[in-house]
């Protein structure tokens, strides 16, 4: 049982970053906090799929003419076409941030419900 957990660490390490990304995104109300921790768990789901491509023992994926085994090389592609989505993702949660610390005044997901509120309170009494 122990060499099961041990040899396969990576999947450990995988849940540990997924979990904490999600803990991040759920329990903080900064916004900037909350894109960080999605780029934790996006980190650990390109290391699931990276330890899913490997096969061990195996090669990259050249014809030699010799029965070899191959590494799937896939999972590894994917991965980097995900790392550049998820940058430019990043990137534009970060500009959406910097336009809703103008609007706002702050980043903090209590204090912007909370300006909201008594915009829409405002109005509503306006109406009257």
């Amino acid at each position: 049982m122990f060499e099961l957990i041990v040899l396969h660490y990576n999947y450990w390490v995988v849940i540990f970053l997924m979990m904490a990304g999600l803990y991040v995104v759920v329990s903080r109300g900064n916004l900037v906090k909350k894109i960080v921790g999605l780029n934790i768990f996006q980190v650990s789901v390109f290391l699931l799929y990276i330890s899913m491509g490997k096969v061990t023992g195996g090669t990259a994926p050249i014809l030699t003419g010799e029965p070899e085994i191959f590494s799937n090389p896939l999972p590894h592609v994917l991965i980097l076409t995900a790392i550049v989505v998820g940058v430019a993702t990043t990137a534009l949660g970060l500009a959406l941030v910097v336009r809703i610390r103008e609007a706002y005044g702050t980043i903090e997901e209590d204090e912007i419900q909370a300006a909201n509120q008594a915009v829409e309170a405002e109005e509503e009494a306006g109406s009257r």
